[in-house]
C-alpha cells in the first residue's frame, strides 16, 4: 500500500483514513513541529548534505556538537556518527575482525553486525562449551539490545560464566532500544557492567532519534581506531545539519520519551493480557501471534506493521506505539484487541 505523506498516527489509503501503528518513529519526531523547525534551521545553516571526508583539513563543528550530546546522552566515554546504522555496524565489525580470534552471537542478530564464521552463544539452550574452555583467545560477543520478536532487553548475565582465559569484547546493536529504554531513553549501554575488556554500541539514529544517520559508542581509544580506518576516512559523514539538530533537540527527546512512557502505561492498564499478544509496558512493540488479527484491525481502520524480516521466515506482525498516538487512538486499538481476545 502506497502513501503520499509521512505515515504518522494517521495515514490515508485510497482516500480513506486509517490509524497507523507501524514504522519505527518511536518518539514521533519526524512530524514534530519543534523538531522539524530545528532541522530546517540547520539545513539553512549547514546545507542539505556535506560530501567531504571527516578527516579533511576543514572541520565542521556540527559534528563535535552532536557527538558531545550523544556521548552525554548514552553515558559513553566517546562516540562518532556515520551516515547510517548499517555502516556503523559494518565499520565496527571490520575493525574487530583485526583483533578477534573468535566471534560468538546471540540468536536473531541484525544484519548490521553479522559476520561469517561466528558461533552461537547458546547450543540447545546451554552456553556454548567453546566459551567455557581453557583456550586463551580474544573473543567478541554480538547481540541486539532487544532481539526481534522480543519486548525485553537481552539478558547478558550469561557472559559472567565465560572462561577467565577469554578476553571479551561485547558489541550491542541498540537501534531499537536507544531513545526508548533506560532513563530518558539513554539505552542499555551505560547499564552493562560485566567482567569484559570492552563494550561497544552501534545504533541507527533513523528510528527513535528521527534523523538519518548512525552512531558508534565506546571508550575513546576504540573510537579513535574507527576514525583512523580507511572506510571512515573515505566516506562522507552524517549530514551535519542533522548532527547539529541532535544537540539542539536535547530538550525535546526526554519530553517525547515521557509521552511514549505514558502511552505504554495507558495500554498496560487497559489491555486484557493474553498469550496471543506479547507486550511489556516498557517497550513500544506488541507482537501478534495470531495473524488473523491483522484483518480484524484493518476492518476497524487500523494498519500495523507486517512484513518479512528475513527470507523464508514468517511475517513479522507488530503493533508499534509512538509518542504521537493519542488516548483515543489507543482506546480504539485496545478495544479491537480486547474484543478479539474474548472470542
Amino acid at each position: 500500500m502506497n502513501v503520499n505523506q509521512f505515515p504518522d498516527r494517521i495515514i490515508e489509503i485510497d482516500q480513506e483514513q486509517y490509524l497507523y501503528f507501524g514504522g519505527t518513529a518511536y518518539l514521533g519526531l519526524s512530524t514534530n513541529k519543534a523538531f522539524q523547525e530545528l532541522a530546517v534551521k540547520n539545513i539553512l545553516k549547514w546545507g542539505t548534505t556535506y560530501g567531504s571526508s571527516r578527516n579533511a583539513n576543514v572541520k565542521v563543528t556540527a559534528y563535535e556538537n552532536g557527538e558531545t550530546f550523544l556521548a552525554n546522552y548514552s553515558k559513553a566515554e566517546a562516540v562518532v556518527t556515520v551516515s547510517s546504522g548499517m555502516l556503523a555496524g559494518k565499520l565496527v565489525i571490520d575493525e574487530l575482525k583485526k583483533q578477534t580470534d573468535t566471534f560468538f552471537h546471540f540468536d536473531d542478530l541484525h544484519t548490521a553486525i553479522q559476520t561469517n564464521n561466528s558461533l552461537p552463544v547458546f547450543i540447545a539452550g546451554k552456553i556454548n562449551s567453546r566459551l567455557l574452555d581453557d583456550k586463551e583467545e580474544k573473543i567478541t560477543i554480538l547481540t541486539d539490545g532487544v532481539p526481534s520478536f522480543e519486548t525485553n532487553p537481552i539478558d547478558l548475565n550469561i557472559l559472567r560464566e565465560i572462561s577467565k582465559n577469554k578476553e571479551v569484547t561485547l558489541l550491542i546493536d541498540e537501534s531499537h532500544s536507544l531513545g526508548i529504554l533506560g532513563k530518558n531513553g539513554c539505552g542499555i549501554y551505560s547499564e552493562i557492567n560485566l567482567p569484559i575488556k570492552r563494550k561497544i554500541m552501534v545504533s541507527s539514529l533513523g528510528k527513535a532519534f528521527g534523523l538519518t544517520g548512525g552512531v558508534i559508542a565506546s571508550d575513546a581509544s576504540f573510537i579513535d581506531q574507527i576514525k583512523k580506518t580507511e572506510i571512515f576516512g573515505s566516506a562522507a559523514g552524517m549530514n551535519p545539519a542533522f548532527v547539529q539538530t541532535l544537540a539542539d533537540a536535547a530538550e525535546i527527546y526526554p519530553k517525547q520519551h515521557q509521552k511514549l512512557v505514558e502511552n505504554l502505561k495507558y495500554i498496560d492498564q487497559k489491555l486484557v493480557k493474553n498469550d496471543s499478544i506479547k507486550f511489556d509496558k516498557s517497550y513500544p512493540l506488541l507482537y501478534l501471534k495470531d495473524k488473523n488479527v491483522i484483518d480484524v484491525l484493518k476492518e476497524n481502520k487500523i494498519i500495523i506493521a507486517s512484513f518479512k524480516y528475513k527470507q523464508n521466515a514468517d511475517n513479522l506482525n507488530r503493533i508499534v506505539v509512538t509518542a504521537n498516538h493519542l488516548p483515543e487512538d489507543l482506546d480504539k486499538l485496545i478495544s479491537v484487541l480486547n474484543s478479539n481476545n474474548t472470542h
